[in-house]
C-alpha cells in the first residue's frame, strides 16, 4: 500500500484504547504500538493522556499528530466549560465536523470524567456507552469484549481489568502491543 487518503484503513492501524468503569473508579488504558503499514514504528507512545488538571482522561487512535491537535482543541473547550464534559465535547465534535482544518483529522478519541465515558468522532458523534466500557482502534474489539467478560468478577477492579484485556486484544491483534500506559481516576476525586 502506498500512500494514503482519508479513508485508508493504514491511518487507523496501531492501538488500542480501553476505558473500563467500576464501582466509582474509572480507567483509561492504551498500548504503546504505532504501526506504519506493517511495519512497528515505535512500541512505547504515550496515547492517554490526563486534561483538564486530571479530572479528565482521554485516550485517542488514529493519526498522532492529529491526535495532539484535538487534544489541543479539547483542553480549551474544557476550559470554557469546566466540569461539563459532555458540553466540552459536544462543542469540540462541533467544530470537528465543521472546521475546514479539523474535519481532515483522522482520530477518534475515548474521554473520560468520574461520571461520563464518551467516545468522540470526525463525523460529529458524541457516544456514551450503555455500560460505561469503550474501546477504540484497531484491538478496541478484542480489548472491548475481554473487559465485558471480566466485568463481573468480585475479584477484579476497573484497573485489572483493563489490563487484563489490553493483554488478550496485544495477544490477538498484530497492531497493539503489551506496553501498556494505565491513567485513573476516583469517583471521589
Amino acid at each position: 500500500m502506498t500512500g494514503s487518503t482519508p479513508h485508508d484503513p493504514i491511518q487507523w492501524h496501531g492501538t488500542t484504547i480501553l476505558s473500563v468503569r467500576k464501582n466509582g473508579t474509572v480507567v483509561v488504558a492504551g498500548d504503546g504500538q504505532v504501526s506504519f503499514g506493517q511495519t512497528v514504528m515505535k512500541s512505547n507512545a504515550r496515547k492517554v493522556r490526563t486534561l483538564s488538571g486530571g479530572s479528565v482522561l482521554a485516550g485517542f487512535a488514529g493519526a498522532t499528530a492529529d491526535a495532539f491537535a484535538l487534544f489541543e482543541r479539547l483542553e480549551g473547550q474544557l476550559e470554557k466549560y469546566p466540569g461539563q464534559l459532555t458540553r466540552a465535547c459536544v462543542e469540540m465534535a462541533k467544530d470537528w465536523r465543521t472546521d475546514r482544518y479539523l474535519r481532515r483529522l483522522e482520530a477518534m478519541m475515548a474521554v473520560v470524567d468520574k461520571d461520563v465515558s464518551l467516545v468522540l468522532t470526525g463525523n460529529g458523534d458524541v457516544l456514551e456507552p450503555e455500560d460505561g466500557m469503550i474501546a477504540i482502534g484497531s484491538g478496541g474489539s478484542f480489548a472491548l469484549a475481554a473487559a465485558r467478560a471480566l466485568a463481573d468478577r468480585d475479584d477484579m477492579d476497573a484497573e485489572a481489568i483493563a489490563r487484563k484485556a489490553m493483554a488478550i486484544a496485544a495477544d490477538i491483534c498484530v497492531y497493539t502491543n503489551h506496553a501498556v500506559v494505565v491513567e485513573t481516576l476516583d469517583a471521589g476525586a
